[in-house]
């Protein structure tokens, strides 16, 4: 472990807690197949509190995020944010852009100890957004939410989804989170998962040089920026650091290995290792999007489930990788994303078909065809 970062061993630094699959949208991307109606074994309420007071067993500030579906759908998020925060766990919440994140609850949340809302932007337009989202209006609610949270004293981070619908307007989302004064960009790289199946995915040469972009935008602009199941954003940042010191003539120190200064280290969280999904009925995932359980926290805590169960243990050490994944120098500050190997192959150790690095000396088969064409990701 780097001096300085948190043991990922011992606890995540993002734990997910879906609340519901219920949700009025029926977005391209979702992972959860979302529905309208509740599950009946959904964690109720009280279960809910043990879920949270477990949680806090990880350590003073443990960051919770309640997700769905619609978190909103239920009526006690008010109730399960409030105790969160008196266990001092850090309650954040990312609901969907409908007419029931209205100003009032966004200012009970507020009231009831909420430090953060996230909301989801995929276009740059309400057209572009609201046919990616599968409802008309939904840039609008979420813009309208926006400034309701802003009124509130609630920081907003922007969610955007990375694939070829929406990649062309990575640069106007961009100008827009600017523009609202959001703190925090999270940008996901689609996972064939759920109704993501359907999407197109950007191809490997594309996806390094949006990361190479977003690198810069990370340092140009006044919000923060993390990847989401994208690890591979730390390998792109380092090579890039790498290049910048190569021409300054100023040597890094590495001998060729990754440099060890300026270690994005938000994009280097991956299922198991750093992060936990905890699903409607109990499951604990190492990810909504690698949907293998540990366990259930009705029979175990969450904890217990996180530093022990042979899942998550093995995805935390990166030797037990196999294909190029685990011939490669940058596996352990990057580790690519197990859950789209998983939902490419069935294998969560297996290479991420997303990454073009080959490692040198490596001659073992490769997760994508040799004959694409690429094509320029992003401009300006």
């Amino acid at each position: 472990m780097r001096p300085g970062t948190l043991d990922t061993s011992d606890r995540p630094m993002v734990l997910i807690w879906e609340l519901t699959q219920a949700c009025g949208l029926a977005c391209d991307h979702c992972r959860a197949d979302a529905r309208p109606n509740r599950h009946p074994d959904e964690l109720p309420t009280a279960e809910g509190k043990r879920l949270l007071e477990d949680a806090a067993e990880f350590g003073d500030g443990q960051l919770v995020v309640l997700s769905g579906g619609d978190p909103l759908v239920r009526d006690d998020v008010e109730e399960l944010i409030a105790h969160g925060d008196d266990l001092g766990l850090r309650m954040t919440i990312t609901p969907s852009g409908t007419g029931s994140l209205t100003a009032d609850r966004i200012r009970a949340m507020a009231d009831a100890g909420l430090k953060r809302m996230a909301v989801s932007i995929d276009g740059a337009t309400p057209e572009s957004h609201d046919e990616f989202r599968g409802e008309t209006g939904s840039f609008e609610e979420t813009i309208r939410a926006v400034e309701d949270a802003k009124a509130a004293g609630l920081p907003v981070q922007v969610n955007t989804t990375v694939c070829r619908q929406t990649v062309g307007e990575l640069p106007e989302i961009r100008d827009l989170l600017r523009e609202i004064g959001a703190v925090m960009w999270s940008v996901f790289f689609l996972v064939p998962i759920g109704r993501g199946r359907i999407l197109e995915p950007i191809n490997p040469d594309e996806a390094d040089a949006v990361m190479a972009w977003l690198d810069e935008v990370s340092d140009e602009e006044p919000f923060g920026l993390k990847t989401t199941e994208a690890p591979h954003y730390r390998r792109v940042s380092m090579q890039r650091q790498r290049a910048r010191a190569d021409e300054n003539g100023k040597d890094d120190g590495s001998d060729g290995g990754p440099p060890a200064q300026g270690i994005k280290r938000r994009g280097g969280i991956v299922a198991g290792d750093g992060f936990a999904f905890v699903s409607h009925t109990g499951e604990v995932f190492p990810s909504g999007f690698l949907p293998e359980s540990a366990g259930n926290v009705r029979q175990r805590p969450v904890t217990e489930l996180y530093r022990e169960s042979e899942l998550f243990r093995n995805l935390r050490d990166r030797d037990t990788l196999t294909g190029k994944c685990g011939a490669c120098p940058y596996r352990h500050v990057c580790g690519g994303s197990r859950s789209r190997a998983f939902a490419t192959t069935g294998d969560p150790f297996a290479s991420d078909p997303l990454c073009p690095y080959v490692p040198d000396d490596y001659d073992g088969p490769l997760p994508w065809d040799g004959d694409n064409e690429w094509d320029t990701a992003v401009g300006d």
